[in-house]
């Protein structure tokens, strides 16, 4: 079953290209431990906000991600980017009619 986790980001004012850089840096290391998808947006609407969609194979695969060197760095790479604000949900995909 398909993981998903869906965020919200608050940015530090005037940080968001910033920030939205550094999520989007290519990363062979994600697909290798069961990252399935990981997409950033941004809204015009809301310029201190970063969005972020990530699917996993599954939930285990997301938790042991965080415990990697390299996720752990990217971590603290974002903070100086970061106001504190978080959002967002976790849920488990049980279907969709783009696929069987």
């Amino acid at each position: 079953m398909t993981f998903a986790n869906a965020a919200t980001l608050g940015v530090v004012p005037g940080k968001r290209d910033e920030l939205v850089a550094h999520l989007t840096r290519r990363s062979d290391t994600l697909s290798q431990i069961g990252c399935l998808a990981y997409e950033v947006g941004v809204s015009d609407d809301d310029l201190d906000t970063v969005f972020v969609v990530e699917f996993w194979e599954s939930a285990e695969a997301h938790q042991a991600s965080l415990a990697l060197p390299e996720v752990q760095a990217s971590i603290a790479a974002a903070r100086p980017f970061l106001s504190g604000a978080f959002g967002g949900l976790r849920f488990n995909v049980v279907g969709s009619p783009l696929r069987d």
